[in-house]
C-alpha cells in the first residue's frame, strides 16, 4: 500500500529572514571576492545558479562557467558597496536589487553598475540563484530625461483639517 501526503518531501516552511538579514547576504558575496579565490565566490552561487556578468557577453549557467568568470575578475581585487538598495522577500527566496560601486584594488578605479541578486534556501542556506550586474548606461550613452512623475500630493492647510476633523465628529 502506498502512503500519500499532501507535503511535498523538500517541505514548504518558509526561512525567515529580514529586509537588513537580505542586504547583508551581499557582504557575504564580497568576503568571498576578498578571498580572492574564484572557487571560493562560485560557492556563494545555487545549483541552477544564473549569472549575468558586468565584463563578459557570456552568460554563466554552472559552478564551472561561474568559477571561470572570477579568475580574471579578482585578478583585479574588487571590493563592492550597495549605493541603492530595494529588497523583496518572498516564501524561500528572496531579491536585493539596486546600485553598487567597486572599488579595484589593484589600480583604484571606481566603477558604478546596477544590480540584481535573487537568492534562493538551498542545501540549509542562502544562495545566489540570479546575479544581474551591468555598467550604468548614461556614462556611455549620455543623460537619459528624468522620470516625469505623475503622483500628486494633496497638502491641506491645517485649519481644513481641523475642520473635517469637527465635521465628522458632528456628523
Amino acid at each position: 500500500s502506498q502512503h500519500h501526503s499532501s507535503v511535498m518531501p523538500e517541505g514548504t516552511k518558509p526561512q525567515p529572514i529580514t529586509e537588513e538579514e537580505v542586504k547583508n547576504l551581499f557582504q557575504l558575496w564580497n568576503s568571498a571576492l576578498a578571498t580572492e579565490d574564484p572557487d571560493a565566490v562560485a560557492k556563494r552561487y545555487a545549483s541552477k545558479a544564473v549569472l549575468l556578468p558586468t565584463v563578459s557577453d557570456v552568460p554563466r549557467t554552472d559552478y564551472d562557467l561561474i568559477k571561470d568568470y572570477f579568475v580574471s575578475f579578482l585578478q583585479k581585487k574588487p571590493q563592492g558597496e550597495i549605493l541603492e538598495s530595494n529588497v523583496t522577500i518572498g516564501h524561500n527566496w528572496c531579491q536585493d536589487v539596486g546600485i553598487y560601486e567597486f572599488t579595484m584594488g589593484t589600480t583604484g578605479d571606481k566603477v558604478k553598475g546596477r544590480y540584481s541578486f535573487v537568492y534562493v534556501w538551498e542545501d540549509d542556506q542562502w544562495k545566489i540563484s540570479h546575479h544581474h550586474s551591468s555598467v550604468m548606461p548614461e556614462a556611455i550613452l549620455g543623460p537619459a530625461p528624468k522620470p516625469v512623475t505623475t503622483k500628486k500630493v494633496e497638502v491641506k492647510a491645517p485649519a481644513v483639517v481641523a475642520a473635517e476633523e469637527e465635521d465628522t465628529v458632528l456628523a
